[in-house]
């Protein structure tokens, strides 16, 4: 027993190392958090996908991946486009007043989160190479115990994602105010920017 909970544990620790850091995800579930705009669902899709991506990696498909690099390479343009596009409409929010209390329709805005969430996801090649691939080779050390060591990986991505989603709503207050909207929105827009960059040039 004691054996298992080192693999889960060290493989809980990794995961975390690798999802605190900002990127497209962090930041697209940090404003829906701060907007309270389908929260469960966007957090749903990320720890799920996260999930399934860190099975296929304990499974041997980095081995896969590594061995068809025009599979990543396709990702890669695909996500690059998408993350510069989304960077675009987040600059262009920075420019506008708006506030908690703006936006749309809450149906249209949910499916809108839900879709551009699934794309932040999976067109984002940097998801493949932190779970497919990385973790999938570090859980191969711990050989009998890799499925362990993928289960508290896939926890750490459950708890991070749900403690960013609902975390987000103590900065409520704060967000009333049009210009943090505006500074969020930036930030928005750089990293998905710097993103998509890092993308198109490793493409």
């Amino acid at each position: 027993m004691g054996t298992t909970l080192t693999a889960a544990a060290a493989g809980f620790g990794t995961g975390m190392s690798l999802l605190v850091a900002i990127g497209a995800q962090n930041a697209f579930v940090l404003r829906q958090g701060v907007r309270r705009q389908a929260v469960l669902p966007v957090i749903a899709i990320c720890a799920a996908s996260d999930a399934v991506l860190i099975a296929l990696g304990v499974g041997g498909l980095g081995a896969l991946i590594t061995a068809w690099p025009a599979t990543l390479t396709a990702v890669r343009v695909v996500g690059a486009a998408f993350l510069l596009c989304y960077a675009v409409i987040a600059a262009r929010r920075v420019f506008r007043a708006s506030s908690l209390e703006g936006g749309g329709p809450a149906v249209r805005s949910g499916r809108r989160a839900v879709l551009s969430c699934l794309a932040m996801t999976w067109l984002n090649p940097h998801v493949y190479l932190d779970t497919v691939l990385l973790l999938g080779s570090v859980a191969a050390t711990h050989g009998a115990l890799r499925w362990q060591f993928g289960l508290g990986a896939a926890l750490a991505s459950l708890c991070w994602f749900a403690a960013l989603g609902f975390g987000a709503r103590l900065l409520t207050g704060f967000f009333r105010r049009p210009s943090s909207w505006r500074a969020l929105d930036a930030l928005v827009a750089t990293t998905m920017l710097v993103t998509g960059l890092s993308l198109a040039a490793g493409a």
